[in-house]
């Protein structure tokens, strides 16, 4: 029997205090935590360390969290980001998952919340690993394999981040089954959906650049007006 790896988290914030406290925390409760106070320092820990998931705060000197996301995605680093965004900003957050972020999480924040979302984020991991029924779904010129987590178009792969591998699993498992904002929530995160959050629509924009020959007019990931989306592997978009 195969022994299952141990999961690091990497908390990348330019405050000492909060890294401090933080990664105590969550060392205390049992998940192994590095530090790191800026996206070089980072870079550090991911050439020596086989992380599972990275907390990148928004506001730092020199290079932001916004641009050190941005770097991660453009390099095909599909590890998982939880961003620490300003209270109240709301611009942050929808760039940041726009740049590929999976999840956020406001300032000042209960470390709680905090161990709640990457614990989430973990067990989506694992139980992605379990092979699924339909372990194969295509679409037009896309092959997405469920128990592989990878996306191909015409033979070649494309990188494809864990909330974008989430939110196109919920869809490939559900076809022609129009779902809710607050469906696609739970079911790819699982937790209830703010009456202001607008991530599920940032995210799937994000994910329409992916899989759509024109965004502006999906022909997979359709919007169904009045209650949510659907996906229509098909492609009709009659």
């Amino acid at each position: 029997m195969t022994e299952k790896k141990e999961q690091l988290v990497v908390l990348v914030d330019d405050d000492p205090r909060i890294r401090e406290l933080t990664a105590k925390y969550l060392s205390d409760q049992g998940l192994s935590t590095i530090t790191a106070d800026s996206g070089k320092s980072l870079d550090a820990v991911l050439k020596n360390n086989d992380i599972s998931l990275i907390v990148l705060d928004v506001m730092m000197p020199g290079e932001t969290g916004l641009n050190i996301c941005q770097r991660l995605r453009v390099n095909e680093i599909t590890i998982p980001i939880i961003m620490l965004t300003a209270k109240g900003d709301e611009v942050d957050r929808i760039v940041g998952l726009e740049m590929g972020a999976d999840d956020y999480l406001p300032k000042p924040f209960n470390p709680r919340e905090l161990l709640a979302r990457i614990t989430a984020i973990l067990r989506r991991q694992d139980s992605a690993k379990i092979i699924s029924k339909n372990k194969v779904v295509k679409f037009g010129d896309f092959v997405f394999n469920i128990e592989q987590r990878s996306l191909h178009r015409n033979d070649i792969e494309i990188s494809i981040t864990t909330g974008e591998y989430d939110l196109l699993k919920v869809f490939a498992e559900r076809p022609m089954q129009p779902l809710s904002r607050d469906q696609i929530m739970q079911l790819s995160r699982g937790k209830e959906l703010d009456v202001f959050d607008r991530s599920i629509d940032v995210q799937i924009s994000r994910l329409r650049k992916l899989v759509e020959e024109d965004p502006n007019k999906p022909a997979f990931l359709q919007t169904k007006w009045g209650f949510g989306y659907i996906f229509n592997p098909d492609g009709d978009t009659k």
